[in-house]
């Protein structure tokens, strides 16, 4: 669909503003894919009209929508700026939908060499940068101290890259009520983590040139079949997904705080929302592992990007460059943080692709909120910013995608045999890569 539809037609630590907008200082300036929900994101876009207060900018919100940014690059009317998540920026580049910044770069003074090293590699295609990225989201591991008591362990002592022993420990956590399950004692989140366990087992779902398919891998196939078993063990993914689908997931009677799970991985973001409404949850915050005891996560996120033919690009640049300005970014931290100590909720920092602001809002505005979980779990994520691994750009990333979700769902959902299903995913996968290769 992608390519019929176009056939149809260095972080920054501070700006440097007499580099940035040049004669064409008027005009508006349209958005698509971002939104104003808190105030990081609004502390950062006033920035931006206080510096910037002839530009008419238009933030149209709501989440990227592909067809409807596909569709106005092919009748040659984009808009001006893109936020979207940076694993969909190799296929977007490729195929021409996207514009380099490298120009950019250099007038903006955004020095990409203060931006985390996963991040820049996944808005970088054949050389070029094509995005610059913003928040970055890890993977940790989340336990439940009251089930691990349970069980007669103490969440420090859990091996993690036991595998077979994180099996047998969910099952001794797992509780049932009248034969339904009222506790799921070890919750892998699979498919939605797949290639994070597939890198824990030593393989990768892609080639780190983005162009090659490692979906019939030893490691890919035991990752999935692995947790086909664990899900068997509790009566099948399906019951799984359904018990899932009934927590409170952002309320006070989350998983957590009602004792509805053991362990389960989840996104940084997560701990944020379980300081806010259920701070005292008995939870003890880990790094994900690999087999080999070494700590991982799998860091993705949103980049900014200025589709091709946007015509107001110089303006698009300037708001690129001071959204993810470290100044702008400590700024929306100091809001934040005076705005969960008015409501005596932690402050639990924010965690950005730019290694500047990092640094700055940790030195210069976290501060230990004193509930041991939160800020252990804090130090927890700074631990593994450099330690992560991202999916690489591809040319046809999101049919990749598509496909190990589908031989996923396939075996979860279905029944299917793990080999069978990853076997008929790769070849698909692959032609869709090497055809996005021949067409470009």
């Amino acid at each position: 669909m992608l390519a019929a539809t176009l056939a149809a037609a260095s972080g920054c630590g501070g700006l440097d503003q007499t580099r940035l907008l040049g004669s064409d200082t008027g005009g508006s300036l349209t958005t698509l894919g971002f939104g104003l929900p808190d105030e990081i994101a609004k502390t950062r876009v006033e920035e931006f009209r206080k510096t910037y207060p002839d530009v008419d900018l238009q933030v149209t919100e709501g989440a990227f929508d592909v067809q409807q940014f596909l569709s106005a690059v092919a009748s040659g009317r984009p808009p001006d700026l893109v936020y979207l998540d940076r694993e969909a920026i190799g296929s977007y580049a490729h195929r021409g939908a996207l514009q380099p910044l490298t120009s950019c770069v250099e007038r903006a003074g955004i020095r990409m060499g203060d931006y985390r090293d996963s991040a820049v590699e996944q808005v970088t295609v054949d050389d070029q940068v094509y995005g610059v990225p913003e928040f970055t989201i890890l993977q940790v591991v989340l336990i439940n101290d009251k089930a691990a008591a349970d069980a007669g362990v103490r969440p420090a002592d859990i091996d993690l890259s036991d595998w077979d022993g994180l099996a047998a420990l969910g099952e001794k956590m797992t509780r049932r009520d009248g034969g339904k399950l009222s506790r799921l004692g070890f919750y892998p989140k699979i498919p939605d983590f797949y290639p994070m366990w597939v890198k824990a087992a030593g393989g990768q779902i892609l080639s780190d040139d983005g162009r090659t398919v490692g979906l019939d891998s030893a490691p890919a196939r035991d990752a999935l079949a692995y947790a086909k078993s664990v899900y068997d063990k509790v009566g099948g993914y399906p019951t799984v997904k359904s018990f899932n689908d009934s927590w409170d997931f952002f309320g006070e009677k989350n998983e957590f705080a009602t004792d509805q799970v053991g362990i389960m991985p989840m996104e940084n973001w997560y701990l944020n929302v379980l300081a806010e409404v259920s701070p005292n949850a008995p939870i003890t915050v880990r790094a994900f592992e690999d087999r080999q005891g070494n700590p991982i996560s799998w860091a993705g996120g949103s980049a900014w990007a200025i589709p091709k033919g946007a015509k107001h690009a110089d303006q698009a640049c300037d708001f690129i460059a001071t959204m993810t300005a470290a100044d702008t970014w400590v700024a929306a931290a100091k809001v934040r943080a005076e705005a969960r100590a008015a409501e005596k909720l932690p402050f639990t920092g924010l965690y950005t692709a730019n290694k500047v602001a990092d640094r700055r809002i940790f030195e210069e505005v976290y501060r230990p909120s004193g509930t041991k979980w939160v800020d252990d779990a804090v130090q927890v994520v700074l631990s593994l910013q450099d330690k992560a691994f991202a999916t690489p750009p591809s040319p046809a990333g999101a049919e990749v995608k598509t496909e190990w979700q589908a031989a996923a769902n396939r075996v979860l959902l279905d029944g299917d045999d793990p080999a069978a299903a990853l076997g008929e995913a790769q070849p698909q996968a692959q032609a869709a890569i090497d055809r996005t290769n021949a067409e470009g």
